[in-house]
């Protein structure tokens, strides 16, 4: 008999680590594993926190469920845990038995040591300070408790859902916050109370109604001397506790107020005065963690060294450049004992003149304490006064809002140790020494938690869909959320969806987002009025580019666009996009690229006047249609639309098909942006264009499968075919959307819109168009095995591409033809016209037909039997698919090559196909073709077990 195996002592899986202090993580041997769904992860929080001990199959359902579980609630839990032995025990045979998650007694247990568990080793942390803390060794218990804190990476098990994971949760937070306090004590009781400052304020700031941080706090400000500080958080604390809960101060409080007030006279050294001139740091401000951090670590760098001498946070209007410096400015600044002084430079205040050099520098003289009579009239000689008298200072001086470079010139050349912290609407990167953090918005979880601190955590949590539409209708700017705040918390009645409907409407947005003195609008019009009134003539230059970016809705825009736009050569229109940038009114891309954000670009459309929209938006329109036409008639001359209207603007020349490919690639989305708004329009020249920018990308959209915007974007032409009246524009509407129902799957539709191509293509004596109505209906009926309409339709197209010459068309008609005798069962006459369609697409240099017909003659070879031929056609095609990067050949061929490799035996190379046609299917969101190539994995299964042993 084997010997009994002690499992409390055994650990299978040495290698392995949990986290749970943050998002949930683990690691297998350093490498990180991915732990699968949110609810898998919490049984794994239950088993983990639990490691050892059984956890029964009711305590999981109850902890991930509560009292209401579903009733497939224990079928999952099952799912769960398999998917979690897959992840956590990789090299476990298919039957093995798991040593890690092992069930017993109705449950699970998870063998893990405590110490793989970083919240296990968190509490052991806290016990260790704690018994060393009894005996007086504070010294040890700090670094227990330092230990600790840095297990955290963020909020505890972070989107795990349930029961369990809340309560988890909050217990995990309190011990943190009480690891918090204790660290704070133990730095006090060691004589260090001025490292303690810091996170005493923030946890005071955070937790107002926690008694022991601001007890800390008062015993902190009385160690560094600021004895009256100490006494202003006391009265402070006094008055919150009695008007919010109607309280009064606990014991531990009381005792610190009688220690400092018994301090008076006594050993208490008062601090020197020094300038504590900072604005207060915001109550409600979240995020910006990482900038956060970066801004600290230049301020305050690790060991003694100097602060770095002139830190710039530049960034648009609205995007809380000046929030973030005085936050960050608070946090550092007990590392500044010579004291804070703050100015508002006024670069960006509407109608108030900015400040001068020397007025800058007579408030900072007199922040220091120089009296008015012996502060010089000359600027230079003030600035020389000022450098003289900062020798010996740790200063930190934040100015606000700077207009340029120019104007904070004069104090670049302070000694070390002073610390310049500018925020600004431009980039001011060309100074000395600088380095200069690029402000963005906020992403949508700190834009939605700084939302639900302004109108209210229960308002914004009961509607987290509209919040999330709401942080997105502003941008994620925080001067655009506080108004929105705003309007929620003095409209008591409104709820979040409310205001998001008012803010939908783009012709109302900017009105909206006003409250009181704040408005997006007059913080975007300062910046671009010190543009357009500057006697720089680069500024006015940007300025007007500003103004005809706001006619365009599209993602971005290029140099080339913009020049269009702007009726100027490439250069000058780059060099006012550059300016606008340098402002902060549009985002910089990859090079060559720009982006105007939302509320920007509505400001931006108020500008022109209605009367001169026409010729900017004709211009770039064109360009857009010329570009779009060059791109696809490079990638594939074969395949070019038929429908002209013409246009005089050039458009981007390429050097080659796959740089063409490429582009269409990139600028897909500006593409159909423009078109989707030049269709909208009420100009019928606007609308054409519009029209002919869907046109030119037909074949693209085809080839990468985009079947969604082949309907939608139909839909969109066909309304302005019905308003123009045109049947032209009708008619190649029918095939666009007959193209994307055919991909749907919708076939009857799909065989409707092909049939109304027809119809027209016949009134307006079209006979390209009559013949390609033909290939598509004869597509469509293969697709639906109808191989009697498939050979009619065939046969119609043949005649008509012979009598006009269209190569393209007479080997789609014999690809079709090929479908309809495979259909019918006449096999060698398929083979014979496909192979026949195949050479003439190899003369012709069509690689995307030639695939297509290699495939369908590929299937015609299994059918015949003759399988090495049929694979080699197929490897063939593949190639000839990827390279033409048509997505429906390619899915088609690797289904058909999983078949070709079953049938000859070859079972690994089955299975390699097999995954990447499934992979491909899934990516492109065809059922249909994940249909099929789940058939052959099907067929593939049963001949794996049929095989012998």
């Amino acid at each position: 008999m084997a010997p009994h195996r002690d499992h409390a002592r055994d650990v299978p899986a040495a290698g392995l680590t949990l986290r749970l202090l943050g998002p949930v993580a683990g690691a297998l041997d350093d490498d990180e594993v991915d732990l699968g769904s949110p609810r898998q992860q919490a049984v794994l929080v239950m088993l983990a926190t639990r490691a050892g001990r059984v956890v029964t199959m009711s305590q999981l359902i109850e902890g991930l469920w509560g009292e209401a579980p579903p009733a497939s609630a224990e079928q999952s839990v099952y799912t769960y845990v398999a998917g979690l032995r897959r992840v956590l025990e990789p090299g476990r045979g298919r039957r093995e038995p798991s040593t890690l998650l092992i069930g017993a007694a109705g449950g699970y247990r998870l063998q893990v040591d405590p110490g793989q568990v970083d919240s296990r080793v968190f509490a052991e942390r806290l016990d260790a300070a704690g018994e060393a803390g009894r005996v007086g060794d504070h010294v040890a218990a700090l670094r227990h408790l330092h230990q600790a804190l840095a297990l955290w990476r963020g909020p505890a098990l972070s989107g795990v859902p349930g029961p369990f994971a809340e309560r988890e949760r909050a217990r995990l937070e309190e011990l943190r916050l009480t690891a918090a306090e204790d660290r704070a004590d133990a730095l006090i009781r060691l004589g260090r109370p001025q490292e303690a400052l810091t996170g005493l304020q923030d946890l005071s700031r955070h937790h107002p109604f926690r008694e022991r941080p601001r007890e800390l706090l008062m015993l902190a400000l009385y160690g560094c001397g600021r004895q009256a500080e100490a006494l202003a958080v006391f009265e402070e604390t006094r008055r919150l506790l009695s008007e919010e809960l109607g309280v009064d101060p606990g014991d531990g409080l009381r005792r610190a107020h009688q220690l400092v007030l018994s301090g008076t006279g006594g050993d208490a050294v008062p601090a020197p005065p020094v300038p504590r001139q900072l604005p207060r740091d915001l109550i409600g401000f979240v995020g910006r963690a990482d900038e956060s951090a970066r801004l600290k670590a230049l301020l305050v760098p690790e060991g003694d060294g100097p602060p770095h001498p002139f830190v710039v946070i530049s960034g648009p209007p609205g995007v809380g450049k000046s929030a973030l410096a005085v936050h960050v400015a608070h946090m550092v600044k007990e590392r500044f004992p010579g004291g804070q002084l703050y100015v508002n430079l006024r670069g960006g205040t509407p109608n108030v003149a900015r400040l001068s050099s020397h007025d800058i520098l007579s408030r900072l003289l007199r922040g220091i304490g120089t009296p008015d009579d012996a502060i010089p009239a000359e600027a230079d000689e003030a600035a020389a006064l000022w450098r003289s008298r900062l020798h010996d200072k740790r200063l930190l001086i934040l100015l606000d809002d700077a207009a340029d470079l120019t104007q904070v010139r004069p104090f670049l050349s302070a000694p070390f140790g002073t610390a310049l912290l500018v925020t600004s609407r431009e980039s001011l990167i060309a100074g000395d020494d600088c380095v200069q953090l690029q402000l963005g918005p906020l992403p949508d979880a700190e834009a939605t938690a700084m939302l639900a601190g302004l109108a209210g955590a229960g308002r914004v949590s009961a509607d987290l869909p509209e919040a999330t539409r709401l942080v997105r209708l502003c941008d994620g700017l925080p001067l655009a959320l506080r108004i929105a705040g705003a309007r929620l918390a003095s409209r008591p009645d409104w709820s979040v969806g409310a205001l998001v409907r008012r803010l939908s409407d783009e012709r109302g947005r900017l009105h909206e987002l006003e409250a009181g003195e704040l408005a997006v609008r007059s913080s975007l019009a300062a910046s671009w009025n010190a543009l357009n009134g500057s006697a720089r003539p680069a500024d006015r230059l940007a300025a007007r580019m500003l103004a005809l970016l706001g006619l365009l809705h599209v993602p971005d825009v290029t140099t080339e666009a913009a020049s269009s736009l702007f009726d100027s050569s490439v250069p000058e229109a780059e060099r006012a996009l550059e300016r606008l940038s340098d402002a902060h009114l549009l985002e910089r891309g990859v090079p060559g690229r720009y982006h105007l954000h939302d509320l920007v670009r509505l400001f931006a459309g108020e500008l022109t006047p209605a009367g001169e929209r026409i010729a900017p938006l004709t211009r770039v329109l064109s360009y857009y249609v010329a570009s779009a036409r060059a791109a696809v008639e490079i990638s594939d001359p074969h395949r070019v639309h038929s429908f002209r209207l013409r246009v005089e603007v050039p458009g981007r020349r390429f050097e080659s098909p796959d740089a063409a490919y490429d582009w269409l690639t990139r600028n897909e989305p500006t593409l159909l942006a423009a078109a989707s708004q030049a269709m909208a329009d009420p100009d019928e020249v606007v609308a054409r264009l519009g029209t002919e920018i869907v046109f030119a990308m037909m074949w693209y959209q085809q080839k990468a499968y985009r079947v969604a915007d082949l309907i939608s974007l139909g839909a969109q032409v066909m309304s302005v075919g019905d308003r123009l009246d045109d049947d032209g524009i009708r008619m190649h509407a029918h095939a666009h959307i007959g193209v994307g129902r055919y991909f749907k799957g919708s076939l009857a539709q799909a065989v409707h819109h092909a049939e109304q191509h027809l119809t027209l293509a016949r009134r307006l004596g079209d006979r390209f168009n009559v013949q390609r109505a033909h290939g598509n209906l004869a597509a469509t009926y293969a697709k639906w095995n109808q191989f009697d309409d498939v050979l009619r339709n065939a046969l119609a197209q043949r005649e008509i591409a012979r009598e006009i010459s269209s190569g393209v068309g007479e080997r789609f008609a014999l690809l079709m033809l090929g479908s309809a005798y495979e259909g019918l069962g006449r096999l060698t006459e398929a083979a014979a016209a496909l192979a026949e369609a195949a050479a003439m697409a190899r003369s012709a240099g069509d690689a995307m037909q030639e695939a297509h017909v290699c495939i369908k003659l590929g299937r015609v070879l299994l059918d015949l039997g003759e399988l090495d031929r049929a694979r080699a056609l197929l490897e063939g095609a593949l190639a000839l698919a990827h390279d033409s990067k048509t997505k429906t050949a390619e899915v088609g061929c690797l289904v058909l090559l999983v078949r070709a490799h079953r049938l000859l035996g070859r079972l690994g190379e089955a299975r390699e196909r097999l995954s990447q046609a499934v992979s491909l299917a899934s990516g492109m969101g065809s059922a249909y073709w994940l249909e099929q190539a789940l058939h052959e994995q099907e067929a593939l299964d049963m001949g794996i077990r049929s095989a012998p042993a």
